[in-house]
Parts: C-alpha cells; structure tokens; sequence
C-alpha cells in the first residue's frame, strides 16, 4: 500500500503542473488525499460509480476515475472539471497512480521475499517462481552484509543506510529482520574481489559516522552465486558480528572468512569449554592473572614469540622476560617459548573470552 504522504506528494505536483485540482477517495467516498480547495462531498457519488461497470465517469462537475490494485479496486481519482481537458488529465494522473501502486506493491513483495529467504521461510521451488516474478536474477554474484544499529532507539539507521548505497549506483536490496540490525544483500560484478567488498563495506561504515552513528559494526559473509544461498551468506555475516563482538572489538568491518579459529570456538557448547579450561589452567582462572603478565602474554603473541623483540618492545632485558615466561610456565605447566604450548594457551585465553561473552548474554 502507498502511503498517504506519497499520495499527497504526488497529486500536489501534478496539480502544480496541470492547475487542475484533484482528490483521491476510497471505495466508499472518503477523501484519503486532495489538493481541491472546496472541501466537496464525495460519500455518495463515489460508491455510486464502484457499483457501475464503467471505468470512469462524470459527475458533480468532476470527472470520476477508477485506480486498480491488479484486479482490486483501491481508490476513485476525482479531477475537478467536466471538458475535455479534466478528462485527459485524469486518465494520464490514472495511469501514473496506477504505475506507482505497481511499482510500490512490488518492492514491498521484494522486500518480504529477501525477509524470507534469509530465514529460510521459502521452498526452493518458491525461491526460483518469485525471484523471477520480482525479476530478480537467479544466477547472480551477491554477498550478505549486516550494520549493527549502535542504537536500538535509532528508526533513521535503514534510512541513512540506503542513502549511503544510492551513492554507489549499485544493486542493493535493503531490509530488516530484528530491530538491532540492518541487512544488505548486495549484487555483486564478476570481477569483484574480496578487497573491494571490504572497501565498500568501510566506505559504509564511515558514511555513518559522520552522520554521527559512533560504533557501527559492520560484518559480512562469503560471497554467493545463486540466489538460494543468500541465506547461506546471511548465516555467516551474523556469525561474524558475533564472534567480532569476542574476539575482535577494535575492529568496526568483520569478514566471515577472516574469523579464523575464533570461529570454531563461537560453535563449542559450554560445558565442553569449561572442561578444557579446568585441564589446561587446573581451577585457576586466567583473568587472576596480574597486569604485568597478562602484558607479557600479549606482547609475545603479537611478536610470533619471539624473546628479543619481546623485551626490547617491552622495554625489559632478555633475562627479565624468560623469567616471567619461567614463572608462568611454574604456574600453568605451560611454557610459551614452545610453539605447541604457545598455541594452547592462546585457545585456552580465546575460550575463556567466548565464555565470559555467553555468560553476559544470559545474564
């Protein structure tokens, strides 16, 4: 259904263009827009003429015109004026209501189409009869991405989303499943990369911030190439805005396939975590550990544990760190120095991550 305001907006210009005023009513002669500055009285007159078997017809005046939602009638146009003139202009005013009842009936279907192929509401039958009705391509490039509304209060999120792809002349379908998240479904060329997916993405994500929306997430899935696993692409993008949420809070643009491990411990089930976190740290939990070492892990991870750049970036002698990494291992009997250590204590660190995350999340 059109909205009243499109209605308004749309019969105020061509009666700046025309001069001619006009009204549209609904079936029983209830004014729902009008630019006619004479209020008239239509009650009668209008059902009088959607009883009638003619498609238009002249009455008080005016010329009556019947606007169809495919075989539905949905509203009378009333053009004020009995010559010629009043009738040409209503039937052209006809045709361009009845154009954009089509076209607006047609992104609302296509709007309801993405919500339910995402969530695997259709049968692939119905996916492949409706994507051609919608003329939707089947065989077709896309990838699924998801903007986090930062604030769930904030209606205006889906609106400056669209702004922002209007600017990249683009194929894009946008739409909402919940009210914390916006979805894209995005077509994509054959000679889009990775790379360019993620500059678009980033070029997102900035368009927001400067209209002043401050921590968006944005995560994306694989790419597709049939329409039929759009949900497949959809599943991944929420997982990465998920595991991003974890393991990755400095960063606003998550890649599904840059998720890496983290993405095999988002699916572990609880009770298994905690029973490897009971075998690795033996009841200690590793967020007891002091500020110093938790530094010291960190720093050696990020320089692929390597002692000499280790100390040097922490600003410590070589002798200072191996002591640390000697206590350590006294207290975990894991010694970080040896590759097989280094990787368990770094899942053991990521697991209790993912733990403390879910916990939050009952609470």
């Amino acid at each position: 259904m059109i909205s009243n305001q499109i209605l308004q907006n749309t019969i105020d210009g061509m009666t700046g263009i025309t001069h001619m005023e006009l009204c549209v009513t609904d079936t029983e002669g209830r004014t729902v827009v009008s630019t006619m500055q004479e209020r008239k009285n239509f009650e009668k007159a209008v059902p009088d003429f959607v009883r009638s078997s003619a498609d238009s017809q002249e009455q008080q005046n005016c010329q009556f015109f019947k606007i169809f939602d495919e075989q539905t009638l949905e509203y009378v146009l009333i053009v004020s004026g009995a010559n010629e003139n009043a009738y040409m202009m209503g039937k052209m005013a006809a045709y361009q209501l009845q154009t954009l009842l089509v076209a607006y009936k047609e992104r609302f279907d296509k709007d309801n189409f993405i919500k339910n192929l995402l969530l695997d509401n259709l049968l692939l039958v119905d996916i492949y009869g409706r994507a051609r009705k919608l003329h939707m391509q089947i065989n077709c490039r896309r990838v699924v991405m998801i903007v986090e509304n930062p604030d769930r209060k904030d209606s205006n999120v889906i609106e400056l989303v669209k702004e922002c792809l209007a600017l990249s002349a683009g194929g894009e379908i946008v739409t909402a499943v919940d009210e914390n998240n916006v979805v894209i479904v995005k077509e994509l060329g054959e000679e889009t990369t990775a790379k360019d997916i993620e500059k678009s993405a980033r070029a997102i994500v900035s368009f927001l911030a400067k209209e002043g929306l401050e921590g968006v997430k944005l995560a994306f899935g694989n790419v597709v190439d049939e329409i039929k696993e759009v949900s497949r692409s959809y599943k991944e993008a929420k997982m990465a805005l998920d595991v991003g949420k974890i393991f990755f809070t400095d960063k606003d643009v998550i890649p599904y396939n840059e998720l890496g491990i983290g993405r095999l411990i988002y699916q572990l089930p609880l009770p298994l975590c905690k029973m490897f976190i009971q075998e690795i740290f033996d009841g200690k939990n590793p967020e007891e550990f002091d500020e110093e070492t938790l530094t010291t892990i960190q720093k050696f991870f990020e320089n692929s544990l390597n002692v000499s750049e280790t100390s040097r970036q922490l600003f410590i002698h070589r002798n200072t760190l191996v002591y640390r990494l000697d206590k350590l291992q006294k207290s975990t009997n894991l010694d970080l120095r040896v590759f097989e250590d280094a990787i368990t204590f770094k899942i053991a660190l990521m697991v209790v991550e993912y733990m403390k995350y879910m916990e939050e999340q009952d609470y």
